[in-house]
């Protein structure tokens, strides 16, 4: 008979602090800005830095794939990843390295509940490098299912000599 209380309050303090982790990041999913922001804050950080894996995949939608340009045999193809599948592949790397990725421009399209945007981005080791490493664009789709905002997937390439950045993807005074 005594099992039942104690039970009753492990159910209770699970369930509260279920619902509290969420809650913490439910402000990060309100809007297409917190969003984007909490993506590109999330994946970066300085040489050393943890990042927080479970809000990032938070942003996603259980079903959501993250999509790489990669350079073959054949020129360029793609490859499909779950947002796990990311943290496998380049969380580490991102962790011993350093890695901050920053948006320096978006072109976004909505309509209803669905959102596109172009997200150019330039990428750093450390926050205090004044020069990229690296530019490109993220194309990234997100979806409004009534009470948060869910990245169905973000596609990207990296800018090179064949493929510079397109003025209209920069911002004005680049």
């Amino acid at each position: 008979m005594k099992t039942v209380p104690y039970f009753i309050i492990l159910l209770i303090l699970y369930c509260s602090s279920a619902t509290g982790q969420n809650t913490d990041f439910n402000q990060n999913v309100s809007s297409v800005d917190s969003i984007i922001e909490t993506l590109y804050s999330v994946i970066s950080g300085e040489k050393g830095e943890k990042r927080n894996w479970e809000k990032f995949k938070y942003l996603f939608h259980p079903e959501a794939r993250l999509i790489p340009t990669i350079k073959n045999d054949k020129g360029l193809g793609v490859n499909y990843l779950t947002p796990q599948d990311y943290i496998n592949r380049f969380g580490q790397k991102l962790e011993e390295n350093g890695f901050y990725e920053k948006e320096i421009h978006r072109v976004t399209e909505r309509f209803g509940n669905i959102v596109h945007l172009f997200s150019t981005y330039e990428s750093y080791q450390s926050k205090t490098d004044n020069t990229p490493f690296a530019r490109g664009i993220n194309s990234i789709q997100l979806l409004y299912d009534g009470t948060r905002w869910w990245i169905i997937n973000i596609y990207w390439q990296s800018e090179s000599s064949k493929h510079p950045l397109p003025d209209k993807y920069l911002p004005k005074n680049k």
